[in-house]
Parts: structure tokens; sequence; C-alpha cells
């Protein structure tokens, strides 16, 4: 996002395929998920609760974000 003055000059959204496996576990509700992202929407939406999935980097286990219930069952499949 580059703001050029007043307005505000952005990219567009295109679709991508991922290339790699997806490392992810369950969360488990009451767990302390210091060191885990966890996006404000998903926050405004009850998030964490159960259902959801803690995602890692394979690169950088340090990384981890919460993957919402909903999103998950949408979009990931077990190997």
């Amino acid at each position: 996002m580059i703001c050029s003055g007043r307005r505000l000059i952005m990219s567009e959204f295109r679709q991508y395929r991922c290339k790699q496996i997806a490392e992810l576990r369950p969360y488990i509700p009451g767990e302390d998920l210091a060191g885990v992202s966890v996006s404000q929407p998903d926050r405004e939406a009850g998030s964490p609760k159960q259902g959801g999935m803690i995602a890692r980097n394979p690169k950088n286990h340090a990384d981890q974000w919460l993957v919402a219930a909903r999103y998950f069952a949408d979009n990931f499949e077990p190997l």
C-alpha cells in the first residue's frame, strides 16, 4: 500500500495456488497462545475457539498463526 498525498494506491489481489504442504495442529481451548498471531477480524468473530488450527511456517517454527475453523474446513484436507 502506497500513500500518495491523499489518494491511497494499492495493488490488485490475484489468486494463487500454494505449492507446499501446510503444517497445522488443532487448537486446544484454553491453551496459551503466546507466540501465535490471531488476526483482529478472527478475534472479533470469537476466535480462538474449538475447531481452529494453529499453522506454522515450515522454515521458521516460531512463526505461528491461528487458522479459523471455517477457513480450515473450507480450504484444507489431510494427506
